[in-house]
């Protein structure tokens, strides 16, 4: 079997990269889920707190299964929190709590990024299905035109992991506020949801950064973009 140093060279660092943001993230998030916030509010609370400050009545909060896997669905205006955060008195709870408080926060407001990205998804599953089998099929027979296609097609998935950067950020950013202006944590924890948003935040880097050397690499290969040496 024929092994390519390039695709080591182009793949390994965002693969070093997302199983750094991965551990990050799962440290910060388990280091602070052992500190009790100091106002006693559960994540649940504290994002219904944020949204009700920010005048928004019409989101329900509801418990889902899965670790971390809290978000915030446009289209039924729920706001979904893991076991983990919906119940918990933590510091690590109230932070992503408020978090995907800050994105009903952003569909509330007509955040521009957060409407692209929310159109952008029908076409993810596309591009990085049947885009990157093009890409790897037309490269194995050497079609440019095969590898052409199936880079349009994955380029939404590079465009859509883009527009998510500033959506999360974005997201973050209010939260880290808004803990602090609406008094859900204690003095001095904030720092603590900065840290556990902050390690979160590096994943999305890492997703972009691997789709974007994904593209390039099947682009070098098939010499669309240079030589194919």
């Amino acid at each position: 079997m024929y092994f390519d140093p390039m695709y080591l060279l182009f793949i390994a660092p965002t693969f070093v990269l997302s199983l750094v943001a991965s551990f990050m993230t799962k440290s910060a998030f388990k280091k602070y889920s052992r500190v009790p916030v100091a106002t006693g509010l559960t994540g649940a609370q504290a994002a219904g707190e944020m949204l009700k400050r920010a005048g928004i009545n019409d989101v329900s909060i509801v418990p889902t299964r899965g670790f971390l896997s809290d978000h915030y669905n446009p289209a039924t205006k729920k706001l979904a929190l893991s076991e983990t955060v919906y119940g918990s008195r933590t510091v690590a709870a109230v932070g992503v709590a408020c978090h995907e408080a800050g994105h009903a926060i952003q569909h509330a407001t007509a955040y521009g990024p957060l409407k692209l990205r929310s159109a952008l998804v029908p076409t993810v599953g596309i591009g990085s299905k049947i885009g990157y089998m093009l890409m790897l099929i037309g490269l194995f027979m050497s079609s440019t035109q095969m590898v052409g296609l199936g880079a349009l097609l994955f380029s939404a998935v590079v465009f859509f992991q883009l527009v998510t950067l500033p959506v999360e950020f974005d997201a973050s950013a209010r939260a880290k506020k808004r803990v602090v202006e609406y008094g859900l944590v204690g003095p001095g924890q904030e720092k603590g949801v900065a840290k556990v948003l902050n390690a979160a935040a590096l994943t999305y880097v890492a997703a972009a950064a691997s789709s974007i050397m994904t593209l390039l690499y099947f682009l070098l290969r098939a010499g669309l973009l240079g030589s194919r040496d």
